[in-house]
């Protein structure tokens, strides 16, 4: 069946979370509109991710409550009836997402290869993507046009920012200062820096290089603290915007920075789309296959670290993408060398 002898008239997408990942699939919906621009494209995702990702132009979007349970499945259901699919991508491997994928009417079911097709997602589709090892996340959904017979990878995000988002990100950075934005905060709380250790970065940032520092995030009890946290603790150096904004707010806000640090997060791969970089703090998880795409040389990466530290081993012993998401683990990354990949990237800028 694979590749294809010519473009479907019909192709659907699934990939309903988390942010990061949604990022990671837009380079596929460009590459897929750009190889076959009469190609009707279809993404289903979650309700969160489409208030960013639904900024794209030119594609069918349904939301799914992931919280909803059986009743999203229902509602899914129905939406589809009648409805039936050249090709379905299903490029996320959990068991959530593949009885999503049983609902969707496709000749071909495309999944990763049987590797990689976690929580028995190989039963759920007809076709599988050409086996690799070892790949960044966003090289391995490139695999998805490939087995489909398109092999240049279009690396585009230029996600569409509405007004009143464009007039979010003037306001809060309005001139040419240079600008840090930290996002201090990941949705897994062991792969967090401290509080402490960013309000140090912050102060370093406003009296080393005379940077404006604006602290970002969403609207979670561990965010507001933390924020809370960090500005008691820099004082006049930052800038407290944590649960101020909306994601097309926050894109915008990261498309205007001079660069983001934060851990491995929604936010990291957010800069990447709007070509900002990236100082990425990883210790809990590896870089080499989450960190941000076109930002992992300036990422402090103390995977290898924590690999001998919590596991006994060299990172190279681990599966890949194991995660090191342990009590401690990111106190290996000091603020010293964060401060210095600042130095190294600032001075590598015009």
């Amino acid at each position: 069946m694979l590749p294809l002898a010519e473009p479907p008239r019909s192709l659907c997408i699934l990939r309903l979370s988390a942010i990061g990942d949604t990022c990671h699939v837009v380079p596929i919906v460009r590459t897929l509109q750009q190889a076959w621009p009469a190609t009707q494209l279809t993404w289903i995702v979650g309700r969160s991710e489409a208030r960013l990702v639904s900024l794209i132009e030119g594609i069918e979007f349904i939301t799914v409550d992931k919280r909803a349970g059986l009743a999203a499945r229902r509602a899914l259901r129905a939406r589809l009836a009648g409805r039936r699919f050249d090709v379905l991508l299903h490029m996320q491997v959990a068991l959530r997402a593949s009885l999503v994928a049983l609902l969707v009417p496709a000749a071909i079911k495309l999944g990763f290869d049987r590797p990689r097709a976690r929580e028995l997602q190989w039963l759920f589709t007809n076709s599988r993507i050409a086996a690799q090892s070892r790949e960044h996340v966003q090289d391995s959904l490139f695999g998805f046009p490939a087995a489909l017979g398109i092999h240049e990878r279009l690396l585009r995000w230029d996600l569409p920012l509405p007004a009143a988002a464009r007039a979010y990100g003037e306001r809060l950075i309005p001139d040419a200062q240079p600008t840090l934005v930290i996002s201090p905060c990941s949705s897994h709380t062991r792969r967090n820096w401290r509080a402490e250790r960013y309000a140090a970065l912050a102060r370093y940032a406003a009296e080393r290089h005379g940077m404006r520092v604006i602290l970002a995030g969403g609207p979670s009890e561990i965010e507001r603290r933390s924020g809370a946290e960090i500005a008691a603790a820099a004082g006049a150096a930052v800038v407290n915007q944590i649960g101020q904004d909306t994601l097309p707010e926050l894109l915008a806000l990261l498309a205007r920075a001079t660069v983001l640090v934060s851990p491995d997060s929604g936010p990291v791969h957010m800069a990447t789309t709007v070509g900002t970089p990236v100082i990425g703090l990883y210790a809990a998880t590896n870089p080499a296959r989450s960190g941000p795409y076109l930002s992992r040389r300036w990422c402090v990466d103390a995977y290898a670290r924590a690999a001998r530290a919590f596991r006994g081993c060299e990172p190279q012993e681990l599966p890949w993408g194991h995660k090191i998401e342990e009590t401690g683990v990111m106190d290996l990354i000091q603020v010293e060398e964060v401060a210095a990949r600042l130095d190294e990237l600032l001075g590598s800028r015009p």
